[in-house]
């Protein structure tokens, strides 16, 4: 966990907001964040691809089935757009699978993301870059499969797999699964309950949840389920992220980064 090194002047911020509504098939969200103190920032899987300007590079960020280490200096500001689960395949026009955590945007779209780093380079505005991110995916006028959209939509609340009906046979369901997303549709289902778990931190924080009621209500078979998981998926144990929720005093709860942040993607988020 990060723990500020300077002034509560200095901690870090982040903010979340809606899309425009002509790519609400496409973004999550977009978002802005300054980084208040240099420190390795862990980001949570949530099986989403982030379009991430830092002010020197234009890259892809995914995480889908463990967390992410990212070192950022202190005099770091960040902008971004949040590819909603299971469209990024067919924004990025690339197999999820075949991404690493982190790639340098050009590589996969060449001199349009180029052209986009220089201009993102002399426009200083957070709220104008993040609308040149927005104009870029808008150009790719992607269509991701809406089987696969409305399956992960069910798996955002405590469906099972096997309860999933979009008019594909569960291999079929898989192989799209794992094109769009990265990973199956089991997988997926964990992190989303994780994610989910990660909405109750603030509750948990003031005493008015506890973790086994937590974890029956989420459909873990026990809180040790809930725990491995946790370790799983986060590196921290629950009562650890508990805590965390608790030093910073937020209403909202800790989710994709390592910082308590209402991630609108998860409101239906990160």
């Amino acid at each position: 966990m990060g723990v500020p090194l300077r002034p509560v002047a200095a901690r870090s911020v982040y903010r979340e907001v809606a899309p425009p509504p002509a790519l609400t098939d496409v973004l999550a969200c977009g978002w802005h964040g300054s980084t208040g103190w240099a420190r390795p920032l862990r980001v949570l899987p949530d099986g989403c691809a982030d379009l991430v300007w830092d002010g020197d590079a234009l890259t892809v960020v995914v995480t889908v089935g463990a967390p992410l280490r990212l070192w950022v200096p202190a005099s770091a500001s960040r902008v971004g757009v949040r590819l909603r689960c299971g469209a990024a395949a067919a924004v990025l026009g690339t197999s999820m699978p075949e991404l690493p955590a982190v790639t340098r945007l050009s590589d996969l779209w060449g001199a349009d993301a180029r052209r986009a780093e220089e201009v993102l380079a002399l426009t200083p505005d957070p709220l104008a870059q993040r609308g040149i991110l927005e104009t870029l995916v808008a150009r790719r006028s992607a269509a991701p499969d809406r089987r696969v959209l409305a399956a992960v939509q069910a798996l955002g609340t405590n469906t099972r797999t096997s309860e999933i009906a979009v008019g594909l046979s569960e291999r079929s369901l898989r192989r799209h699964f794992v094109h769009a997303v990265g990973a199956g549709p089991k997988q997926l289902h964990r992190v989303r309950r994780f994610q989910r778990f990660l909405r109750l931190l603030e509750p948990l924080s003031a005493g008015r949840a506890s973790l086994a009621g937590v974890a029956a209500g989420l459909g873990y078979a026990d809180q040790s389920h809930l725990g491995r998981e946790c370790r799983r998926l986060s590196g921290s144990s629950p009562a650890a992220l508990v805590r965390v929720a608790e030093k910073f005093q937020t209403p909202t709860p800790l989710a994709r980064h390592d910082r308590p942040h209402v991630p609108s993607h998860h409101r239906g988020a990160r």
